[in-house]
């Protein structure tokens, strides 16, 4: 990813974990069973999945254990009885554990290997703002994303863009128009059409 300071890194990890949250607290009680642009997945799914990335985040960051000794801590259904307030606290423990003096110089263990915990956090960034936008879309909320945060993820994810479809875990990149917006471009990129 481009140099990027890590009070930058830390101000769009904030904003991406408040512009996800705005989407939770806006989820409706009967839309948590609807389906998301992320066609495997429903509203619940999708919030689940974002919120057991930040459970991650702490034992990670904070703790410095291995994605093994993690285990399958946080797999099945994270979100039991109280999605929105699962969510708060889990985006609330991953936005402190990241804070913390010295965090982003660290290295974290991730299931690739070791990694630099400023990369770690771009990448939760990244992960926050497509999703929030795969939120937007499945529960009709505003669907723009902040620049700021287009443009780091732009970054972010531009370099490996073309190889994720190979993880099946995203859509093939689609072709926008020359004169496409940034937006459009970065989801484009990940296989959504704005």
């Amino acid at each position: 990813m481009a140099s990027v300071s890590a009070s930058e890194l830390l101000e769009r990890h904030g904003e991406a974990l408040r512009l996800f949250t705005d989407r939770v607290h806006a989820v409706r009680e009967d839309q948590w069973s609807a389906p998301t642009p992320c066609t495997e997945w429903t509203v619940r799914d999708l919030v689940a999945h974002l919120t057991s990335e930040q459970l991650w985040v702490p034992p990670l960051v904070t703790e410095g254990r291995t994605v093994a000794e993690v285990g399958d801590a946080f797999a099945g259904d994270v979100l039991g009885e109280d999605p929105v307030a699962v969510w708060d606290r889990a985006a609330a423990g991953a936005r402190s554990a990241f804070e913390a003096p010295g965090a982003l110089e660290r290295t974290v263990n991730l299931s690739y290997g070791d990694t630099a915990a400023d990369a770690y956090c771009a990448q939760m960034v990244a992960d926050a703002v497509v999703h929030a936008w795969d939120l937007s879309r499945a529960i009709g909320a505003d669907e723009r994303l902040p620049a700021r945060l287009v443009d780091l993820t732009r970054r972010e994810v531009g370099p490996y863009a073309k190889d994720l479809s190979q993880s099946g875990l995203f859509d093939a990149p689609v072709e926008t128009a020359p004169d496409a917006d940034p937006q459009t471009r970065l989801l484009a990129l990940l296989g959504r059409r704005a």
